[in-house]
Protein backbone atom coordinates (compact mmCIF):
# COMPACT_ATOMS: atom_id res chain seq x y z
CA UNK A 1 0.00 0.00 0.00
CA UNK A 2 1.59 3.26 -1.11
CA UNK A 3 1.80 6.36 1.02
CA UNK A 4 -1.34 8.54 0.94
CA UNK A 5 -3.72 5.67 0.12
CA UNK A 6 -7.21 5.89 1.64
CA UNK A 7 -9.83 3.14 1.94
CA UNK A 8 -13.48 4.11 2.49
CA UNK A 9 -16.25 1.77 3.56
CA UNK A 10 -19.31 3.71 2.36
CA UNK A 11 -22.09 1.99 4.28
CA UNK A 12 -25.80 2.66 4.60
CA UNK A 13 -25.47 3.50 8.30
CA UNK A 14 -21.80 4.40 8.75
CA UNK A 15 -18.68 5.54 6.93
CA UNK A 16 -15.37 4.02 8.05
CA UNK A 17 -12.09 5.37 6.68
CA UNK A 18 -8.70 3.67 6.79
CA UNK A 19 -5.61 5.77 6.00
CA UNK A 20 -2.30 4.15 5.07
CA UNK A 21 0.05 4.01 8.04
CA UNK A 22 -2.65 5.13 10.49
CA UNK A 23 -5.35 2.46 10.37
CA UNK A 24 -8.98 3.39 11.11
CA UNK A 25 -9.15 7.17 11.45
CA UNK A 26 -12.89 7.81 11.12
CA UNK A 27 -16.07 5.92 11.95
CA UNK A 28 -19.18 8.10 11.78
CA UNK A 29 -22.84 7.68 10.82
CA UNK A 30 -23.76 8.17 7.15
CA UNK A 31 -26.14 11.00 7.93
CA UNK A 32 -26.54 14.62 6.89
CA UNK A 33 -28.48 17.45 8.58
CA UNK A 34 -29.99 19.90 6.07
CA UNK A 35 -31.67 23.28 6.56
CA UNK A 36 -34.60 23.03 4.14
CA UNK A 37 -35.10 26.82 4.12
CA UNK A 38 -31.70 27.45 2.57
CA UNK A 39 -31.00 23.94 1.22
CA UNK A 40 -27.65 24.05 3.02
CA UNK A 41 -25.83 21.26 4.86
CA UNK A 42 -25.54 22.03 8.58
CA UNK A 43 -23.70 18.93 9.77
CA UNK A 44 -22.61 15.44 8.74
CA UNK A 45 -21.76 12.28 10.62
CA UNK A 46 -21.84 12.18 14.41
CA UNK A 47 -22.91 15.81 14.74
CA UNK A 48 -25.90 15.20 12.46
CA UNK A 49 -26.78 11.89 14.17
CA UNK A 50 -27.26 13.68 17.49
CA UNK A 51 -30.01 15.71 15.84
CA UNK A 52 -32.14 12.70 14.82
CA UNK A 53 -35.64 13.05 16.28
CA UNK A 54 -34.75 16.35 17.94
CA UNK A 55 -34.81 18.90 15.11
CA UNK A 56 -37.25 21.76 14.35
CA UNK A 57 -39.41 21.40 11.25
CA UNK A 58 -36.99 23.19 8.92
CA UNK A 59 -34.02 20.94 9.77
CA UNK A 60 -34.03 17.41 8.40
CA UNK A 61 -31.51 14.76 9.43
CA UNK A 62 -31.39 12.16 6.67
CA UNK A 63 -29.43 9.12 5.57
CA UNK A 64 -28.50 9.67 1.89
CA UNK A 65 -28.10 5.90 1.39
CA UNK A 66 -31.09 3.62 1.91
CA UNK A 67 -30.91 -0.17 1.78
CA UNK A 68 -27.55 -0.05 0.03
CA UNK A 69 -28.79 2.37 -2.64
CA UNK A 70 -27.89 6.04 -2.97
CA UNK A 71 -31.19 7.81 -2.35
CA UNK A 72 -29.75 11.34 -2.57
CA UNK A 73 -26.98 11.82 -5.12
CA UNK A 74 -25.92 15.30 -3.96
CA UNK A 75 -25.88 14.59 -0.22
CA UNK A 76 -23.85 11.42 -0.76
CA UNK A 77 -21.27 13.45 -2.67
CA UNK A 78 -21.19 15.99 0.15
CA UNK A 79 -20.69 13.46 2.93
CA UNK A 80 -17.87 11.66 1.08
CA UNK A 81 -16.18 14.97 0.23
CA UNK A 82 -16.35 16.28 3.79
CA UNK A 83 -15.10 13.09 5.38
CA UNK A 84 -12.13 12.76 3.00
CA UNK A 85 -11.18 16.38 3.65
CA UNK A 86 -11.52 15.74 7.39
CA UNK A 87 -8.96 12.93 7.40
CA UNK A 88 -6.70 14.11 4.58
CA UNK A 89 -6.21 17.78 3.81
CA UNK A 90 -2.79 17.89 2.12
CA UNK A 91 -2.76 20.24 -0.86
CA UNK A 92 0.58 18.95 -2.09
CA UNK A 93 0.12 15.22 -2.57
CA UNK A 94 -3.22 13.86 -3.74
CA UNK A 95 -4.20 10.40 -2.43
CA UNK A 96 -5.41 7.30 -4.18
CA UNK A 97 -8.84 6.41 -2.83
CA UNK A 98 -10.61 3.04 -2.85
CA UNK A 99 -14.31 3.12 -2.01
CA UNK A 100 -16.33 0.06 -1.06
CA UNK A 101 -19.81 0.15 -2.55
CA UNK A 102 -22.81 -2.22 -2.36
CA UNK A 103 -22.78 -4.92 -5.04
CA UNK A 104 -26.17 -3.71 -6.32
CA UNK A 105 -25.10 -0.08 -6.89
CA UNK A 106 -25.92 1.42 -10.32
CA UNK A 107 -23.65 3.16 -12.80
CA UNK A 108 -25.08 6.60 -11.98
CA UNK A 109 -24.53 5.98 -8.28
CA UNK A 110 -20.97 4.84 -8.99
CA UNK A 111 -20.37 8.14 -10.76
CA UNK A 112 -21.63 10.10 -7.73
CA UNK A 113 -19.16 8.35 -5.44
CA UNK A 114 -16.25 8.83 -7.84
CA UNK A 115 -17.05 12.52 -8.35
CA UNK A 116 -17.25 13.05 -4.59
CA UNK A 117 -13.84 11.49 -4.00
CA UNK A 118 -12.30 13.50 -6.85
CA UNK A 119 -13.81 16.74 -5.55
CA UNK A 120 -12.19 16.00 -2.17
CA UNK A 121 -8.78 15.83 -3.83
CA UNK A 122 -8.28 12.19 -4.86
CA UNK A 123 -5.98 11.66 -7.83
CA UNK A 124 -7.30 8.19 -8.60
CA UNK A 125 -10.45 6.38 -7.46
CA UNK A 126 -11.09 2.63 -7.31
CA UNK A 127 -14.40 0.94 -6.54
CA UNK A 128 -14.55 -2.42 -4.78
CA UNK A 129 -17.61 -4.50 -3.96
CA UNK A 130 -18.36 -5.37 -0.34
CA UNK A 131 -17.81 -9.17 -0.41
CA UNK A 132 -14.33 -8.79 -1.95
CA UNK A 133 -13.37 -6.11 0.57
CA UNK A 134 -14.78 -8.15 3.46
CA UNK A 135 -12.79 -11.23 2.44
CA UNK A 136 -9.57 -9.23 2.20
CA UNK A 137 -10.30 -7.65 5.58
CA UNK A 138 -10.71 -11.12 7.11
CA UNK A 139 -7.16 -11.94 6.06
CA UNK A 140 -8.25 -14.46 3.45
CA UNK A 141 -5.86 -15.07 0.56
CA UNK A 142 -8.46 -14.79 -2.18
CA UNK A 143 -5.89 -15.20 -4.97
CA UNK A 144 -5.53 -18.94 -4.35
CA UNK A 145 -7.59 -21.52 -6.30
CA UNK A 146 -9.69 -22.26 -3.24
CA UNK A 147 -13.29 -21.42 -2.44
CA UNK A 148 -14.12 -19.02 0.37
CA UNK A 149 -17.54 -17.70 1.37
CA UNK A 150 -18.24 -14.40 3.06
CA UNK A 151 -21.57 -13.03 4.28
CA UNK A 152 -21.34 -9.31 4.98
CA UNK A 153 -24.30 -7.93 6.95
CA UNK A 154 -24.22 -4.16 6.86
CA UNK A 155 -26.85 -1.59 7.70
CA UNK A 156 -28.83 -1.70 4.46
CA UNK A 157 -27.81 -4.86 2.60
CA UNK A 158 -26.50 -8.35 3.15
CA UNK A 159 -24.01 -9.51 0.53
CA UNK A 160 -23.13 -13.20 0.30
CA UNK A 161 -20.42 -14.32 -2.09
CA UNK A 162 -18.18 -17.24 -2.98
CA UNK A 163 -14.69 -16.04 -3.93
CA UNK A 164 -11.78 -17.81 -5.61
CA UNK A 165 -8.76 -16.84 -7.71
CA UNK A 166 -9.13 -13.13 -6.98
CA UNK A 167 -12.76 -12.72 -8.00
CA UNK A 168 -16.40 -13.51 -7.30
CA UNK A 169 -17.68 -16.86 -8.47
CA UNK A 170 -21.23 -16.38 -7.21
CA UNK A 171 -22.95 -13.68 -5.18
CA UNK A 172 -26.31 -12.60 -3.85
CA UNK A 173 -27.38 -9.28 -2.37
CA UNK A 174 -30.59 -8.69 -0.40
CA UNK A 175 -31.97 -5.60 1.29
CA UNK A 176 -32.19 -7.30 4.67
CA UNK A 177 -29.61 -6.19 7.22
CA UNK A 178 -29.16 -4.22 10.43
CA UNK A 179 -31.78 -1.59 9.57
CA UNK A 180 -34.29 -4.34 8.81
CA UNK A 181 -33.92 -5.70 12.34
CA UNK A 182 -34.49 -2.19 13.73
CA UNK A 183 -37.61 -1.55 11.64
CA UNK A 184 -39.02 -4.98 12.48
CA UNK A 185 -38.48 -4.30 16.18
CA UNK A 186 -40.21 -0.89 15.99
CA UNK A 187 -43.20 -2.52 14.26
CA UNK A 188 -43.31 -5.45 16.70
CA UNK A 189 -43.26 -3.24 19.79
CA UNK A 190 -46.06 -1.11 18.37
CA UNK A 191 -48.29 -4.10 17.60
CA UNK A 192 -47.44 -6.36 20.57
CA UNK A 193 -46.91 -3.84 23.38
CA UNK A 194 -48.68 -0.71 22.14
CA UNK A 195 -45.62 1.51 22.43
CA UNK A 196 -44.18 3.76 19.74
CA UNK A 197 -40.38 3.95 19.82
CA UNK A 198 -37.77 5.63 17.63
CA UNK A 199 -35.32 3.82 15.38
CA UNK A 200 -32.36 4.78 17.56
CA UNK A 201 -34.03 3.33 20.65
CA UNK A 202 -34.88 0.12 18.79
CA UNK A 203 -31.30 -0.18 17.55
CA UNK A 204 -29.93 0.20 21.08
CA UNK A 205 -32.35 -2.45 22.40
CA UNK A 206 -31.33 -4.81 19.59
CA UNK A 207 -27.66 -4.41 20.47
CA UNK A 208 -28.35 -4.83 24.18
CA UNK A 209 -30.60 -7.90 24.27
CA UNK A 210 -31.35 -8.96 20.66
CA UNK A 211 -30.65 -12.66 20.08
CA UNK A 212 -31.23 -15.32 17.42
CA UNK A 213 -30.83 -18.29 19.75
CA UNK A 214 -33.07 -19.72 22.44
CA UNK A 215 -30.09 -20.90 24.45
CA UNK A 216 -27.64 -17.97 24.41
CA UNK A 217 -28.43 -15.06 26.74
CA UNK A 218 -32.15 -15.72 26.48
CA UNK A 219 -32.87 -14.17 29.88
CA UNK A 220 -31.10 -10.86 29.32
CA UNK A 221 -33.17 -7.83 30.23
CA UNK A 222 -33.25 -4.29 28.86
CA UNK A 223 -35.41 -1.17 28.93
CA UNK A 224 -36.92 0.94 26.18
CA UNK A 225 -38.71 4.28 26.32
CA UNK A 226 -41.30 5.67 23.96
CA UNK A 227 -44.89 6.89 23.76
CA UNK A 228 -47.90 4.81 24.71
CA UNK A 229 -50.40 4.30 21.91
CA UNK A 230 -53.13 3.88 24.55
CA UNK A 231 -52.90 7.13 26.53
CA UNK A 232 -50.30 8.90 24.31
CA UNK A 233 -48.08 9.58 27.31
CA UNK A 234 -44.40 8.72 27.80
CA UNK A 235 -43.85 5.06 28.71
CA UNK A 236 -40.98 2.79 29.73
CA UNK A 237 -40.94 -0.98 29.19
CA UNK A 238 -38.70 -3.63 30.69
CA UNK A 239 -38.18 -6.48 28.21
CA UNK A 240 -36.21 -9.71 27.98
CA UNK A 241 -34.51 -11.34 25.02
CA UNK A 242 -37.42 -13.75 24.82
CA UNK A 243 -39.88 -10.85 24.45
CA UNK A 244 -38.27 -9.67 21.18
CA UNK A 245 -37.10 -13.03 19.82
CA UNK A 246 -39.81 -13.24 17.14
CA UNK A 247 -38.81 -10.22 14.97
CA UNK A 248 -35.11 -11.04 15.37
CA UNK A 249 -35.47 -14.60 14.13
CA UNK A 250 -37.69 -13.61 11.19
CA UNK A 251 -35.00 -11.26 9.87
CA UNK A 252 -32.27 -13.85 10.53
CA UNK A 253 -34.17 -16.40 8.45
CA UNK A 254 -34.13 -14.05 5.44
CA UNK A 255 -30.35 -13.68 5.74
CA UNK A 256 -30.01 -17.47 5.90
CA UNK A 257 -32.14 -17.69 2.75
CA UNK A 258 -29.81 -15.34 0.87
CA UNK A 259 -26.73 -17.35 1.87
CA UNK A 260 -28.44 -20.64 1.06
CA UNK A 261 -29.21 -19.50 -2.49
CA UNK A 262 -25.49 -18.95 -3.07
CA UNK A 263 -24.49 -22.29 -1.53
CA UNK A 264 -27.03 -24.17 -3.63
CA UNK A 265 -25.44 -22.84 -6.85
CA UNK A 266 -21.81 -23.30 -5.78
CA UNK A 267 -19.75 -25.78 -7.88
CA UNK A 268 -18.98 -29.01 -5.98
CA UNK A 269 -15.23 -28.45 -5.59
CA UNK A 270 -15.73 -24.98 -4.14
CA UNK A 271 -18.57 -26.23 -1.95
CA UNK A 272 -16.14 -28.77 -0.49
CA UNK A 273 -13.67 -25.98 0.29
CA UNK A 274 -16.37 -23.98 2.04
CA UNK A 275 -17.48 -26.97 4.10
CA UNK A 276 -13.89 -27.41 5.25
CA UNK A 277 -13.14 -23.69 5.76
CA UNK A 278 -16.51 -22.46 7.04
CA UNK A 279 -18.34 -19.22 6.26
CA UNK A 280 -17.05 -15.85 7.46
CA UNK A 281 -19.57 -13.40 8.90
CA UNK A 282 -18.68 -9.70 8.72
CA UNK A 283 -20.39 -6.34 9.22
CA UNK A 284 -21.87 -4.70 12.28
CA UNK A 285 -24.84 -7.06 12.50
CA UNK A 286 -22.50 -10.08 12.55
CA UNK A 287 -22.06 -9.34 16.26
CA UNK A 288 -25.70 -10.05 17.10
CA UNK A 289 -25.91 -12.69 19.80
CA UNK A 290 -26.71 -16.13 18.43
CA UNK A 291 -26.77 -15.17 14.74
CA UNK A 292 -23.68 -17.18 13.73
CA UNK A 293 -24.94 -20.20 15.68
CA UNK A 294 -28.39 -19.93 14.05
CA UNK A 295 -26.87 -19.73 10.57
CA UNK A 296 -24.58 -22.70 11.25
CA UNK A 297 -27.57 -24.79 12.29
CA UNK A 298 -29.61 -23.91 9.20
CA UNK A 299 -26.83 -24.06 6.59
CA UNK A 300 -25.09 -27.18 8.00
CA UNK A 301 -21.75 -25.38 7.68
CA UNK A 302 -19.71 -23.72 10.39
CA UNK A 303 -20.35 -19.97 10.41
CA UNK A 304 -17.79 -17.89 12.29
CA UNK A 305 -17.70 -14.20 13.09
CA UNK A 306 -14.56 -12.54 11.70
CA UNK A 307 -12.15 -10.75 13.98
CA UNK A 308 -13.25 -7.11 14.27
CA UNK A 309 -16.20 -7.62 11.87
CA UNK A 310 -17.19 -3.93 11.87
CA UNK A 311 -13.87 -2.81 10.36
CA UNK A 312 -13.26 -5.78 8.04
CA UNK A 313 -14.62 -4.05 4.95
CA UNK A 314 -12.67 -0.85 5.59
CA UNK A 315 -9.41 -2.75 6.11
CA UNK A 316 -10.03 -4.83 3.00
CA UNK A 317 -10.85 -1.75 0.94
CA UNK A 318 -7.54 -0.17 1.88
CA UNK A 319 -5.70 -3.46 1.26
CA UNK A 320 -7.16 -3.70 -2.25
CA UNK A 321 -4.92 -0.82 -3.34
CA UNK A 322 -1.94 -3.17 -2.94
CA UNK A 323 -3.54 -5.59 -5.41
CA UNK A 324 -4.78 -3.40 -8.25
CA UNK A 325 -3.46 -5.75 -10.94
CA UNK A 326 -4.41 -9.01 -9.22
CA UNK A 327 -8.12 -8.74 -8.46
CA UNK A 328 -10.21 -10.22 -11.27
CA UNK A 329 -13.74 -8.99 -10.56
CA UNK A 330 -15.62 -6.77 -8.14
CA UNK A 331 -12.80 -4.20 -8.33
CA UNK A 332 -12.02 -1.54 -10.90
CA UNK A 333 -10.29 1.75 -11.56
CA UNK A 334 -13.17 4.19 -11.97
CA UNK A 335 -11.18 7.39 -12.51
CA UNK A 336 -12.45 9.27 -15.60
CA UNK A 337 -9.99 9.30 -18.46
CA UNK A 338 -8.01 6.32 -17.16
CA UNK A 339 -8.22 2.64 -17.98
CA UNK A 340 -11.29 0.94 -16.52
CA UNK A 341 -11.72 -2.65 -15.47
Amino acid sequence: MAQNDIGIDLGTTSVIINVEGQGIVLNEPTIVAVDTRTDSVLAVGEAAYKMVGRTPAHIVATFPLEDGVIADYHLTKEIVRRFVLKVYNSRIVKPRVAVCVPASITGVENDAVVEAALSAGARQVYLIEEPIAAALGCGIDILKPKGHMVVDIGGGTTDAAVISLGGKVLSNSVKVAGNTFDKALVHYLRIKYGILVGKKSAENLKKEIGCCSRTLGYGKRGEIKGRSLVNHLPQKLSLTTADIYEPMIECAQEIVGAAKQVLERTPPELAGDIYEEGIYLTGGCAQMMGLAEFMSEKLKVQVKVADDPVNCVSRGTAKSLEMTNKLESGFRDATPGLGKR
